[in-house]
């Protein structure tokens, strides 16, 4: 169906075009009409057009590596669709599906290539338009991106932190524990063995001062490490948590499908029972 100049107008790609322009353009594009849940164009399909969202509502899928159906865009009006591969004649790499009875305008790339000629100025709407695309598939792949809850702590790390760490670290191990055994064996058994002349004799106080403060230092340090510690659980909880909504969006998602695809086999249903009723009926009243 050919578009009309009152359609093409309110596009702002279009906005530009005199009356002359707009009525050429408008003899070459078609007006397109979908049904709810009709679907435009598949992964696959040949990217010969491109669609402009005149009202209605549309869905611009994926579907990643888990075979997950992926939200990409919802075009608002007047918004190109399927533009990436009408430009490279190269098939679809999204679903496009029309959420609610919609109507489109169905452009090829002459269609672009004839606008350009008349209005250059309508190649930096075209920009826009292809930037937002790419800004969105930017913040989806942020979004999606799983993250390592150890590579974020590190890199935010300061220099005493990881100090602390690794303090935290030795003085929770055996090597310190049995070390630490050892030097104290060492200093008292030295002291005991030097009687008059030793620098620390029984009860070897200047060894209970050390011991203090290296207690005084060790704990605040410890502690600094085991705060450190909670901020990854917390994070590592906050990723679960994305994760769980992720998976129980999709699961509401296959539900809803699944409902409605039983409606639609209770309908196919109601319409073979109608129509082998009907089959029936009618040799009866021919007989009669």
């Amino acid at each position: 169906m050919a578009c009309s100049m009152d359609e093409l107008k309110h596009v702002p790609l279009f906005s530009l075009l005199d009356e002359e322009e707009g009525a050429v353009l408008a003899a070459q594009v078609e007006r397109k009409t979908f049904a709810p849940r009709q679907r435009i164009y598949k992964i696959g399909d040949p990217g010969k057009n491109a669609y402009i969202l005149i009202s209605g509502a549309v869905q611009v899928t994926t579907v990643d590596e888990d075979h997950q159906q992926v939200l990409v865009d919802e075009p608002q009006h007047g918004e190109l669709f399927g533009f990436a591969s009408m430009l490279e004649q190269t098939p679809h790499q999204t679903n496009a599906v029309a959420v609610e009875a919609t109507v489109c305008i169905e452009i090829s790339r002459d269609d672009i290539t004839a606008l350009l000629q008349r209005k250059p100025q309508a190649g930096m709407d075209l920009l826009t338009m292809a930037s937002r695309q790419f800004h969105a598939s930017q913040q989806l792949v942020r979004g999606r991106a799983s993250r390592n809850v150890n590579e974020v702590i590190e890199e935010e790390s300061t220099f005493g932190e990881r100090i602390a760490d690794t303090v935290a670290k030795f003085g929770g191990s055996w090597t310190f524990i049995i070390s630490f055994c050892v030097v104290l064996m060492i200093y008292t058994t030295i002291n005991v063995a030097l009687r008059q002349k030793s620098w620390d004799p029984y009860p070897f106080i200047l060894l209970n001062l050390f011991l203090s403060m290296l207690a005084a230092i060790q704990a605040p340090v410890i502690m600094m490490s085991q705060n450190r510690q909670d901020m990854k659980d917390r994070l590592r909880g906050e990723l679960d948590y994305e994760v769980n909504r992720r998976a129980e969006a999709e699961i509401q998602r296959l539900a809803g499908r699944l409902n409605l695809l039983s409606d639609k086999l209770g309908d196919v249903d109601d319409l073979l029972r109608e129509t082998l009723t009907g089959r029936a009926d009618a040799p009866q009243r021919s007989s009669l």
